[in-house]
């Protein structure tokens, strides 16, 4: 047996996205958010695979499933810095690692109860004012959120 293939610890998807590099701790809150539960496609999870980069490692399979730019900015508002391939015919055709946008529309709760986006039937509205630390303002009321104190839509 080839060396490579003994390292490989997931089979290989004919079609698909692969969702790599997830902090173990954040692996059921990426499963949580992309509503994983409800699909009927083939998924494969890995939790806390080995990872010379992170120790321990998530990764995720989802076979015939290519995920919107909406639910790509929902995975990295949680975990940030996972590597998503894009897989055709067993080929890598397209990786990205999953950054911030700039702006976050509807995804995101205010924290301010008294913000109008908590009152009216509206979408929210935030700037990501540090894509590191995850920190972004409200466009309405200014209110500032860390990623600890973030509730998803």
């Amino acid at each position: 047996m080839a060396n490579d293939k003994k390292e490989l610890q997931v089979a290989a998807l004919e079609n698909g996205t692969v969702i790599d590099h997830i902090p173990s701790e954040k692996l059921f809150s990426v499963v949580s958010l992309l509503g994983l539960k409800q699909m009927s496609n083939n998924i494969t999870i890995g939790f806390n695979l080995e990872s010379k980069k992170l120790g321990k490692k998530g990764i995720i399979k989802i076979a015939d499933k290519f995920f919107t730019d909406d639910e790509i900015n929902r995975i990295a508002v949680v975990a940030p810095n996972v590597k998503l391939n894009i897989i055709r015919n067993y080929e890598v055709v397209e990786k990205r690692e999953l950054t911030l946008p700039d702006e976050l529309i509807g995804i995101v709760k205010c924290a301010n109860p008294k913000c109008i986006t908590n009152n009216e039937p509206m979408p929210t509205r935030f700037h990501v004012i540090d894509k590191e630390q995850c920190i972004i303002k409200c466009h309405y009321c200014e209110k500032e959120q860390e990623r600890k104190d973030i509730t998803l839509l």
